[in-house]
């Protein structure tokens, strides 16, 4: 999960309109993220399964992608997903998905300040080697970036470029497929080492599907592409197919070409199996591209944490407070709110063990995410029923696909990511009374002239 590109529609305007090839980078770099550094020690115990469940985990994220594609290309005015709900399902159900989305922001910040701490323990052993060393790096590192934020410095921070992000991407499956390419099946850990069944797949299907959240972004405004007819839907799905098929192989490769032991346990997975065939140059190379890729997520994703509750703020849906600008041109409380929750989900992740850590965080994240994309494949169907979408084959399919995946996916989180989930999210129902309340008591302008 990494950071989309946030513009007001006056800043989408005055820039210069997307193509087809911009528009798919764009696709791409928000899906892929952190999750890539951490993830095949999360899935190693799955074995197999988790090829599977990544081969759900995709389908899955293409018919939802198929869906965000379509209610763009043919409702860009309605300003969204928080748009789309609205239109679909109520003003009060799009607020539960908006505030969702939103807590799994904040939850996923805290996976990725987790793996980027892991891997800076890699450049910096005394982080690890001293009592709540890791704990107070994190900590700090969200300060920092949560006060460059509020200070409108959050994009001088923002060093991650696409070629350091995609370079791991690179050797991971260039080592593998050199590995397969001399040694053949050898290469892997044995088929039969961990038995493929389908509640280990569905176990497994929180963790995989973190990888990609961020596909929601691609429903951009249809004023910032060119020919966003054609566009949109075409790169929303090469965009999804692309992402999905580089972390698939990635995290797969080092998941079941190191010894499950090895991999499980391991902090930095991707740097040690780049280092268990190149030596400890290569491994300390990952880990400085894990940790500027991290904490360049972690930073555009804390001005995103603040700007959302801004635009809920412009719609009425949370009070008018929360969103208001600092001198600086930045609503600096929200952003302050939102790395303070980061900082709780990370201290409580912290008492964890190893990648039990990020797992933690990563499935509140997913679930969370997940009532955003429910509602909003539910309203691609009930847009398809009373004939605001067309009513194709290939769309029917996709929602109905969507639903129960999303269903599926939720009930893959477990039920101690569901329980945080439900209880963060409704933490913003008070707010949403709140501001209700607020504009009642506002006195109605009165007509011109009156």
């Amino acid at each position: 999960m990494t950071k989309p590109a946030h513009l007001t529609t006056a800043e989408h305007r005055a820039r210069k309109r997307f193509g087809f090839y911009t528009t798919t980078a764009l696709v791409v770099g928000n899906i892929i993220g952190a999750a890539i550094f951490i993830q095949p020690a999360s899935l190693a115990p799955y074995g197999w399964n988790a090829v599977t469940a990544w081969l759900v985990v995709l389908a899955g994220s293409l018919c939802l992608a198929w869906c965000f594609a379509m209610l763009a290309r043919h409702h860009p005015q309605a300003g969204g997903a928080h748009g789309y709900m609205e239109m679909g399902v109520g003003e009060g159900a799009a607020f539960l998905g908006s505030w969702g989305y939103l807590v799994s922001v904040w939850a996923a910040n805290a996976a990725i300040t987790i793996t980027g701490v892991n891997y800076l323990a890699r450049l910096v052993p005394a982080i690890s080697s001293v009592p709540g060393g890791e704990l107070a790096t994190a900590l700090g590192a969200l300060a920092l970036l949560t006060w460059a934020n509020v200070r409108a410095m959050g994009g001088n921070v923002q060093l991650v470029s696409s070629i350091i992000k995609v370079l791991p991407f690179a050797a991971v499956i260039g080592l593998a497929l050199w590995a397969l390419g001399t040694d053949g099946m050898a290469a892997l850990r044995p088929i039969d080492a961990v038995p493929v069944t389908a509640a280990t797949t569905v176990s497994a299907l929180g963790i995989t599907f973190y990888a990609m959240l961020g596909l929601e972004s691609a429903a951009m405004p249809a004023d910032a592409v060119e020919d966003a007819e054609h566009v949109v839907p075409r790169a929303t799905m090469v965009g999804t197919t692309l992402s999905g098929l580089l972390t698939i192989v990635s995290t797969c490769a080092v998941a079941l070409m190191l010894p499950m032991e090895v991999v499980a346990n391991s902090k930095a997975p991707v740097a040690d199996f780049i280092g268990s065939w190149w030596g400890g140059g290569a491994s300390a190379f990952v880990a400085v591209c894990g940790v500027v890729s991290c904490f360049g997520c972690l930073n555009g994703w804390l001005l995103i944490g603040g700007e959302l509750p801004s635009a809920m703020c412009q719609r009425g849906a949370l009070p008018a407070w929360l969103g208001e600008i600092n001198d600086a041109g930045v609503p600096a409380r929200a952003i302050i709110i939102g790395a303070v929750i980061t900082g709780i989900l990370t201290v409580l992740a912290s008492s964890r063990v190893g990648v039990a850590a990020f797992n933690f965080a990563a499935l509140i994240a997913t679930a969370t995410n997940l009532v955003l994309y429910l509602l909003c494949a539910i309203t691609a169907l009930r847009f398809m029923a009373d004939g605001r979408l067309p009513r194709t084959v290939g769309l029917g399919i996709a929602g109905l696909g969507a639903v129960v995946f999303a269903l599926y996916a939720f009930y893959g989180s477990g039920w101690e990511a569901l329980a945080w989930g439900a209880g963060l999210i409704a933490l913003g129902w008070p707010l949403r009374i709140a501001a209700r309340r607020a504009a009642a008591r506002r006195p109605a302008v009165a007509p011109a002239g009156a």
